[in-house]
């Protein structure tokens, strides 16, 4: 979920090759593949019988994935925002132009958003929650537009197609690594309520010994290569449960109890 740019996208999949080999390498009875192409229906991926390792997002998580999959760990980032195992979303405007003068959240009525994905905690729901105390018959925007990715949105706002957009905090922080210009042309204006990170998921029918070795491979692999840790900001593991992540539900639950039941 956080191959921002190539480079990053190709150390995300080494680190995905270490856990496999740490954890069922020695095994000749398991034949483990790393799928290296661009997924367009991840969520038949993720319902996969034979899936060891994945990552989707809290929120497809509680409505779509409980019945499929384990939660194997989340991430604990090096990133402005995160706390532990937990993450927010920045808000941003455009650093110049029309987002000028835009100093918090309350400033964007009537103006324009970006958001990643209608399934995504931290680019709808969280800005979903975020504005439902200050919108008005259930509108807030004039208008929002989907572009399929926080990179996108990003862009988006900077180009001056929309105005405000949430960002995942650990995917700006990498932005700020690897596109350091385009973190330059938009502006942090605030920031969403917390949730715990993305999830590391599995299939149910991994079964409890082999999610025991996923989970210590994540580890090994961590430790086994210290550079590659920073580079990816990861600092360790939480091992997290489904249960943590009610608090997704929750957030949708305030904003939709407020009027506010999509962003408009």
């Amino acid at each position: 979920m956080y191959n921002v740019t190539p480079t990053l996208g190709a150390l995300w999949r080494t680190f995905a090759q270490d856990v496999a080999t740490l954890a069922f390498g020695e095994d000749p009875a398991n034949e483990v593949s790393v799928l290296d192409e661009p997924l367009r229906e991840l969520r038949k991926f993720w319902r996969r019988g034979d899936l060891l390792l994945s990552q989707t997002c809290g929120y497809p998580l509680v409505h779509e994935l409980r019945d499929h999959v384990d939660v194997v760990a989340a991430p604990i980032f090096d990133a402005h925002g995160c706390n532990g195992a937990r993450y927010r979303s920045v808000l941003v405007v455009r650093a110049s132009g029309r987002g000028h003068g835009i100093d918090r959240l309350a400033d964007c009525r009537g103006l324009r958003a970006a958001y990643n994905d209608d399934d995504s905690n931290s680019g709808m729901n969280a800005l979903r929650h975020a504005v439902a105390p200050h919108a008005r018959g259930g509108r807030f925007f004039a208008s929002a537009v989907r572009t399929g990715s926080h990179l996108r949105s990003l862009r988006t706002v900077a180009d001056g197609g929309a105005d405000v957009a949430a960002i995942d905090c650990v995917t700006f922080a990498f932005v700020q690594d690897e596109l350091p210009d385009l973190a330059k042309r938009v502006r942090v204006i605030g920031v969403t309520a917390s949730a715990p990170g993305l999830p590391l998921i599995a299939s149910r029918a991994l079964g409890p010994e082999r999610l025991s070795r996923v989970r210590d491979a994540l580890d090994a692999a961590l430790s086994a290569d210290p550079e590659r840790a920073r580079r990816l900001r990861v600092r360790g593991f939480a091992r997290l449960a489904y249960s943590d992540y009610a608090e997704v539900a929750l957030l949708e639950r305030d904003a939709i109890a407020r009027g506010y039941a999509t962003l408009a």
